[in-house]
């Protein structure tokens, strides 16, 4: 079964994918802005393993053999549903598979919000650390004693909640109904806006989701929030969120995600000191990788053994 993995593989993912041949899967990388090498590899693949860039329906037209597309995380809004249905291509994702990673991304934005770790790095690279001293003493939080707003609650907030609670956080959260087995306090999602020190967000990006935190949202924020982002960028009013930071009304934000990625180098956020990015990498640690190709692998096995797919989502 011939795979392509369109993006750079890492030494250890390639070391991965050598010991799938034992299995019959023969994994070809393609870097994401490589379309000439796409357009080749592509032609003879039976399955696409996918992450960030889209897979349009003019990408699936190069895969005349493609019977699966294979997101390597759980958003699949980067891949034409429609396309793929009409081509009769299964759309898998892997729910849980970066769950831990992501988790632990969304803790360092907050604490890196928080502590206000950019200036904290470029004053000490700087030897500017004698006047940032006086400014962290009124400018610099902790966790324990915030309430920290969690929109969402599958996979990564589960696991963050019970954590954030453990450092003495207060945790409230929304989402369609209350949950009877979560750590904290159900509240509508405006109710949530009102009384969180830190809101993050963990919903996919969907028609209802579209912009849910939009100007009318952020001004229900409490004063000096903090806004953090690992799902999705559209979820987002880029430019209502710039105004309410660049105000101070907001105290800061941690994104890893945005509405257009890669994110521009002259982007306005990047233009904001009460801003802590990422690019998209919050899934991205070894440990995610190898439960990723593992799923990824099986889902292999069981479309040359015509087995039921896993997480199938078309």
């Amino acid at each position: 079964m011939k795979v392509v993995y369109h993006s750079t593989a890492g030494r250890g993912v390639q070391n991965h994918f050598a010991s799938l041949k034992e299995q019959g899967i023969y994994v070809t990388s393609c870097a994401e802005s490589d379309r000439e090498r796409l357009k080749i590899v592509l032609a003879d693949a039976d399955v696409l393993w996918h992450l960030l860039e889209p897979v349009t329906a003019e990408v699936m037209a190069l895969a005349p053999r493609l019977l699966l597309i294979q997101k390597i995380g759980v958003g699949v809004n980067t891949i034409d549903l429609d396309a793929a249905r009409r081509r009769n291509i299964s759309v898998c994702n892997m729910p849980g598979a970066n769950s831990q990673a992501v988790a632990e991304m969304t803790l360092l934005l907050m604490l890196a919000t928080l502590r206000r770790v950019n200036h904290l790095d470029h004053a000490t690279r700087t030897g500017k650390t004698q006047r940032l001293m006086t400014d962290m003493q009124d400018e610099s939080g902790e966790i324990c004693g915030r309430t920290i707003g969690l929109v969402g609650y599958g996979a990564v907030p589960r696991l963050l909640a019970p954590v954030l609670t453990a450092m003495g956080a207060r945790v409230v959260y929304t989402c369609s109904e209350a949950k009877a087995d979560a750590v904290g306090a159900y509240l509508s999602f405006n109710e949530l806006l009102a009384v969180s020190d830190i809101m993050s967000l963990h919903v996919p990006l969907t028609a209802t989701t579209d912009k849910m935190v939009d100007a009318v949202a952020i001004k229900r924020m409490k004063a000096g929030a903090i806004l953090i982002n690992t799902s999705r960028g559209g979820v987002v009013d880029e430019e209502a969120l710039r105004r309410a930071l660049g105000e101070r009304r907001l105290a800061a934000a941690g994104l890893d995600v945005f509405a257009s990625e890669p994110l521009a180098p002259d982007d306005p956020l990047l233009s904001l000191d009460n801003v802590v990015v990422t690019p998209h990498v919050a899934y991205l640690t070894a440990e995610t990788m190898a439960r990723s190709i593992h799923v990824a692998a099986e889902n292999c096995r069981r479309l040359g053994s015509k087995e039921e797919l896993l997480h199938r989502v078309v």
